[in-house]
């Protein structure tokens, strides 16, 4: 792969910040219960808090991702993945220091706001990073390296609250964060953007008359697309509009049962942090398989088609199995063996042919 050297910082960076991330959630429902309920093991309030959260998050990424795109067009990638990354600490901090029901709530609020760029900003400009440094016909394969290490840092972050303590896990998790901010500020280059017409940014930028490279660039705001240019361009391809249609529901529900999931297991099974770990863990295990042997082999022998049909079964059979689960390890065989050695499938499988018609669709219109 070309530019590895350059590659391979970026790779080490979503490894800290996904790493970092990541150990934090087996903690998360424990300490959301002492903050909020204390003393039990059921709580709606918790779910509830933790489905706003989410809720918001995810509508603040729509109107938020796209911006940042468009402008890390304009400034470039390493510039503004700087963002999401020092926002990603800033919560973490908060309960490093104390855990009280007040640093609770403050860590919720800022978790909140900050989401809505951390929740998916690292992975898509990640993304635009190796876009920019990759031949079209090798991208497919840098993106699915790109998901393998993000799979590793899941199992290195739930191995290590496996084995750290809550007050341990937060403290380490901030300073893995911010470490992951200072790695990438030190050691990743900034992109080089070609001149190719489909590589030029969606907003416009304007240059001073002496063309210097401290000339100021202006966005015209009114070049980010709107919710109605989105619609048309829904309706301007129907494999375009198929995929986002699947891809839609494909992650309500899998936001549906990422927010309730934990909690679940609490209440029925009386699970505690290092249960939770052991749960993430041999799902990101499997997720590492699937993304590093099981995609790349099977891919090209049956059809990304019939592999993402699979992937898309193989979660729903997850979800079933999770609802009638009476027993502790009747949900452990359903992560293991059914819903992810195919995790990962339908991001990888299709992003691909999703940008090439989003392309044409948009040059159509």
């Amino acid at each position: 792969m070309e530019n590895w050297g350059r590659l391979s910082h970026l790779f080490v960076t979503v490894f800290l910040a996904n790493f970092a991330e990541l150990m934090v959630s087996p903690a998360i429902p424990d300490v959301t219960l002492a903050a909020v309920c204390p003393g039990k093991d059921e709580c709606s309030a918790a779910i509830y808090l933790t489905g706003f959260q989410q809720a918001i998050a995810g509508v603040g990424s729509v109107i938020m991702m796209p911006l940042i795109g468009n402008l890390s067009d304009v400034y470039g990638r390493k510039a503004l993945l700087s963002v999401p990354l020092v926002l990603t600490f800033i919560p973490l901090v908060v309960l490093a220091w104390k855990r009280t029901t007040n640093f609770f709530y403050a860590y919720y609020i800022l978790k909140t706001l900050t989401a809505m760029i951390t929740q998916s900003g690292v992975t898509c400009l990640a993304l635009g990073y190796l876009a920019d440094n990759v031949k079209e016909g090798k991208r497919v394969s840098a993106f699915g390296v790109l998901q393998g290490v993000s799979a590793a840092a899941y199992v290195g972050g739930t191995l290590a609250a496996r084995l750290l303590s809550t007050t341990q896990i937060f403290q380490v998790a901030a300073t893995i964060s911010i470490l992951a901010a200072i790695y990438m500020g030190v050691f990743l280059k900034e992109t080089t953007r070609g001149t190719d017409a489909l590589k030029q940014p969606i907003l416009e930028v304007t240059e001073s008359d002496d063309g210097s490279s401290k000339a100021l660039k202006k966005i015209d705001i009114k070049k980010i697309p709107s919710p109605r240019d989105i619609f048309r361009l829904l309706k301007s391809s129907i494999t375009f509009s198929l995929a986002a249609f699947v891809a839609f529901f494909n992650s309500l529900a899998e936001a549906g049962l990422q927010t309730c999931l934990l909690y679940f297991l609490k209440a029925r099974f009386g699970f505690m942090k290092d249960q939770f770990a052991d749960v993430l863990l041999i799902a990101y295990i499997g997720a590492t398989i699937s993304n590093m042997l099981f995609m790349p082999t099977l891919g090209p022998r049956i059809g990304e088609e019939t592999l993402l049909s699979l992937g898309l079964f193989a979660g729903f059979l997850n979800m079933f199995f999770d609802s009638i689960a009476w027993a502790p390890w009747l949900l452990i065989q359903s992560l293991g063996t059914i819903c992810f050695c195919f995790y990962g499938s339908f991001s990888f499988l299709v992003s691909p042919k999703f940008k090439k018609h989003y392309i044409k669709a948009s040059w159509a219109q």
